[in-house]
């Protein structure tokens, strides 16, 4: 049985994949702990929805942000040892979804209210998270610490297909509620 309580983070550090510690506030811990609050958010969606595609493509995306959160947890003396890695393929693997969806649902040219069924709305928490954890890793790409610039076009293109998802459950629904009425 695996041990939950190591108690090694009772002194406010954390460990990355390898033998660096770092504060638990680090923006690397910051970033890949966001990456798993969507990853939960998504787990809540799948758990929520009916659609058998619905919760293939969710638990895809699922096993490819643990990748991502990983990679995120490696220092860089580390990756190759480790081999956590989002490539372009992860990216293409969300363009080709992102397309197959599209041709399946009308995207609406105005903002959405979220919350017209259950798992479009767990779907648009996840997005929102997915969004922050953009954020927080553009500004570790910027600084220097990732080098991998597939990280941040993967959340990128994530967030996008997880917003045409919801949509798309939605649209057996009824429907997104707009937020202008005109």
């Amino acid at each position: 049985m695996a041990k939950v309580t190591t108690g090694t983070g009772d002194d406010g550090y954390t460990g990355l994949l390898g033998d660096q510690r770092v504060p638990k506030f680090d923006p690397r811990p910051d970033t890949f702990g966001t990456v798993d609050e969507a990853t939960s958010a998504l787990g809540l969606a799948r758990a929520l929805t009916q659609d058998p595609h619905a919760r293939e493509v969710i638990l895809h995306l699922q096993r490819d942000l643990y990748i991502l959160m990983a990679e995120l947890a490696t220092p860089p003396e580390h990756q190759a040892a480790v081999g956590f890695r989002v490539t372009a393929e992860h990216v293409r693997w969300l363009e080709e979804t992102e397309t197959d969806l599209q041709q399946r649902v009308e995207i609406p040219n105005k903002f959405v209210i979220p919350g017209d069924s259950p798992d479009g709305a767990a779907l648009d928490l996840a997005r929102t998270i997915v969004r922050r954890a953009e954020r927080l890793a553009v500004k570790l790409l910027h600084e220097g610490t990732i080098t991998n610039s597939e990280v941040v076009r993967y959340l990128n293109r994530c967030s996008d297909l997880i917003f045409i998802l919801a949509r798309a459950l939605e649209a057996r629904t009824g429907g997104s509620t707009l937020a202008s009425r005109a």
